[in-house]
């Protein structure tokens, strides 16, 4: 059982990181004019990476500044979700797995 919470919680953390790339890439796309929100389907992935990441970016957002216009918060959130995972995985994942089995 504990090895399954652990897998659980380093899957989410995994995905959100690739849900924050993805969600990069595809404004890149738009920015660059080479996909456009018109598209129902460019429209339904945009909205919901969005979703998905809109709760861990917008604290972010409003404390980091754009520097000329670019966005770093994605960055600053992929490198704390990796600490949380490094930390998550050499303290808390093999106490819960002793006490799970």
């Amino acid at each position: 059982m504990g090895y399954a919470i652990v897998w659980l919680i380093n899957t989410l953390i995994s995905l959100m990181i690739w849900f924050i790339i993805a969600q990069a890439i595809l404004s890149w796309l738009v920015a660059f004019d080479v996909v456009n929100y018109r598209n129902r389907f460019v429209y339904s992935v945009g909205k919901f990476l969005d979703q998905v990441t809109r709760p861990l970016l917008e604290p972010f957002r409003r404390i980091i500044p754009s520097l000329g216009g670019i966005d770093i918060s994605p960055i600053v959130v992929i490198l704390l979700l990796q600490f949380i995972s490094i930390l998550f995985n050499r303290t808390a994942a093999p106490a819960l797995i002793q006490l799970l089995g």
